[in-house]
């Protein structure tokens, strides 16, 4: 992969997340063009990303955490947030997601009510 003069791959484009269950530092590095001691760095400043530790203190990181790392180097380096704007952007869209899904499940909960109302109606209407 070509690299452009700040050490990060040329055109921006990331190859694909494998299929796999855990990836080491080393792995989550290439797959996201960041360096080591920078994903421990973000360990640090974002607390949503925390891989499993093991022997040896290696890191272990699940493929949301990758997708969570892509986020947060587009947020860093392609969009120009600071690491305070980041997060700030991050907990909004969590927010938003938590939200949307309450949202949804209120919807489809609701929709179950009006369901067994209208049985009941039914019931009571012969």
């Amino acid at each position: 992969m070509e690299k452009n003069m700040h050490g990060m791959i040329a055109g921006g484009s990331l190859p694909p997340i494998p299929a796999k269950r855990y990836f080491t530092i080393g792995e989550v590095g290439e797959l996201c063009d960041v360096k080591p001691h920078v994903l421990r760095y973000w360990e640090q400043e974002f607390n949503q990303l925390n891989p499993q530790k093991r022997r040896g203190n290696r890191r272990y990181y699940q493929h949301h955490e990758v997708v969570l790392i892509r986020r947060i180097r587009e947020l860093l380096y392609e969009e120009g947030f600071t690491i305070n704007g980041a997060k700030l952007r991050l907990n909004e869209s969590s927010q938003e997601n938590s939200v949307l899904g309450h949202h949804q499940s209120n919807g489809k909960h609701q929709d179950s009510i009006r369901d067994e109302l209208q049985a009941v109606l039914k019931i009571l209407s012969k």
